[in-house]
């Protein structure tokens, strides 16, 4: 019988691109599988264009209270017919996943599954996600993940309908609304995209609706630097992040998958997320930490920058 394979990976964009390198590595493990993703809408194309799934489903989450969604849901999982499950997720839900796929081979945490990993007890504070999903797969044989391979995506995307110069590093100074201790101030995303100005750089601004006005109070400050704010994509992101000299940004996806690229990417993260169990883990990534990023001062960052323009 054929290896049929299912991975779960639901959200969020930060975490599924650190798993990139899982799914690649599963891929290589089982060259001839048939393989499907099953994750939520907004990572479905990505999904699908990596090349490790010969299927994606989207999972609506229904909620128990729905059981005609949740009879669905459990007949495609049953249906599926898989003979291996890896639960990238690793939730309470998807706990609940493995009981309505009637128990297939399950590499997880839920109790009382085929290969289990069990997280030490402070792994919430001391291991980053992607250690904790290595050695899950090794459970099963997979070897350790490597950095994610994102040239193939990169060429997706056309950014010369950006007329970009050659020299010029990204900036995204949002993330989640709710979340304000993890903006860096925008009059100092201001002084430094002046900076990069000055030294021949032109800032890019990455970012969406949320932070808007953020962008526009760094536009009027640096007329220099460039808005691509809502005119981006993930495959963009990805080509961007290929070209960009540096890049800095707040502890938000769009850093994150800047980062996975291999640029040179300084990421600031605050009290409401922990760089240990969360942070890019690639080469060229640096990291600086305050509870608010209100009390990060500006000449710490524009060190790093220097680093990062250097190595780079």
């Amino acid at each position: 019988m054929s290896e049929r394979i299912l991975v779960i990976k639901l959200s969020a964009l930060g975490d599924f691109v650190l798993s990139i390198g899982s799914f690649q590595a599963i891929r290589a493990h089982h060259p001839r599988a048939h393989i499907t993703l099953l994750t939520t809408a907004p990572f479905a194309e990505l999904g699908r264009a990596l090349g490790c799934f010969d299927a994606v489903w989207i999972d609506s989450r229904p909620p128990l209270w729905r059981p005609g969604a949740v009879w669905a849901l459990t007949r495609r999982l049953r249906g599926g017919a898989f003979t291996r499950v890896y639960d990238l997720q690793r939730s309470q839900r998807t706990g609940w996943y493995f009981r309505l796929a009637g128990r297939p081979p399950w590499v997880g945490t839920v109790a009382g599954c085929t290969w289990r990993y069990v997280p030490p007890p402070d792994a919430d504070t001391t291991m980053h996600i992607l250690e904790r999903e290595t050695a899950q797969l090794a459970l099963a044989g997979v070897p350790p993940p490597q950095p994610p391979e994102l040239s193939a995506l990169a060429a997706r995307a056309d950014i010369t309908r950006f007329a970009l110069p050659e020299r010029f590093a990204l900036l995204i100074p949002g993330s989640a609304p709710h979340r304000p201790l993890k903006r860096w101030p925008a009059a100092r995303y201001a002084a430094l995209a002046g900076t990069l100005a000055a030294q021949g750089t032109t800032p890019v601004l990455i970012g969406g609706a949320a932070e808007q006005a953020e962008r526009a109070d760094i536009i009027a400050a640096c007329p220099r630097a460039r808005d691509l704010g809502g005119q981006t994509d993930l495959f963009d992101l990805i080509a961007l992040g290929h070209r960009a000299r540096l890049a800095v940004g707040n502890d938000t996806g769009p850093t994150h998958v800047i980062a996975a690229t291999g640029c040179p990417t300084l990421v600031l993260f605050s009290r409401d997320s922990h760089p240990v169990k969360s942070r890019p883990p690639w080469p060229a990534v640096r990291i600086l930490r305050r509870d608010s990023l209100a009390e990060l001062p500006f000449d710490e960052v524009l060190a790093q920058v220097h680093v990062l323009a250097k190595d780079g």
